[in-house]
């Protein structure tokens, strides 16, 4: 699999106030991606190993 470089996102200003008020000491990308995984994961686009679903599992 290809390396894909990073993306630069930009946090809302309130997205930024709750990282910096309830993640202190923590780097905001680790933070960020744990909240993504478990948004995926509850949305039902990871396989149980952590894996991303294809669109045909999905599909079933």
């Amino acid at each position: 699999m290809p390396l894909l470089r990073p993306l630069r996102l930009a946090v809302t200003d309130r997205s930024a106030a709750i990282l910096r008020r309830c993640y202190r000491g923590q780097m905001p990308a680790t933070v960020l991606e744990r909240a993504l995984l478990m948004l995926a994961a509850a949305d039902g686009h990871l396989n149980p190993d952590g894996s991303i679903r294809t669109r045909r599992e999905a599909s079933r």
